[in-house]
């Protein structure tokens, strides 16, 4: 066993964990924050997706020691208009993905707000991205909605894009 402090929403949490624990199993089983949810636990369906210094991961790949000190943002820790924005745009419906959907949307904005391209980013060396239809749904594929509420979450994150300075959508 091997103690970490985890900064978790603006609050330090020593735990002792083993080595092998992933970030996820940590944060549901000893944090008890249980709103990022697990999904396929291999990385492939975004639904543990959370934030690490303002970073978007898959934490059932990140193991939990290896961020000991960073700061981890999950959706606990998130009060955003774009979490209004889900709603409006009936972007969820069962809700289970909605919480890496929130995390992802908000790393890739941070993201498009550097100027950091996509596969389908018209003009690699423009410093503004232009977040189409398009290219929300290429920043986004790595999460995964079973119930195909992905017209919403587009539309959700192309009107929290279109109301920030510096991003055009």
């Amino acid at each position: 066993m091997i103690e970490v402090e985890l900064r978790v929403n603006g609050t330090a949490h020593r735990v002792e964990l083993d080595p092998r624990v992933s970030l996820l199993d940590a944060l549901r089983e000893q944090l008890g924050l249980t709103g990022t949810k697990k999904g396929c636990n291999q990385g492939a369906c975004g639904a543990c997706t959370v934030l690490v210094d303002g970073d978007r991961i898959a934490a059932c790949l990140a193991l939990a020691v290896q961020y000991g000190g960073r700061e981890i943002t999950t959706i606990e820790g998130v009060a955003h208009p774009l979490q209004r924005a889900f709603v409006r745009t009936d972007g969820l419906q069962c809700g289970y993905c909605t919480p890496g959907q929130i995390c992802s949307a908000l790393g890739m904005l941070a993201e498009a707000d550097a100027g950091m391209p996509s596969a389908v980013t018209e003009h690699l060396a423009e410093p503004r991205v232009t977040l189409s239809s398009a290219e929300v749904r290429e920043r986004m594929s790595g999460n995964l909605c079973r119930c195909g509420a992905y017209n919403g979450i587009t539309d959700a994150i192309r009107e929290v894009a279109g109301a920030r300075p510096g991003v055009s959508s």
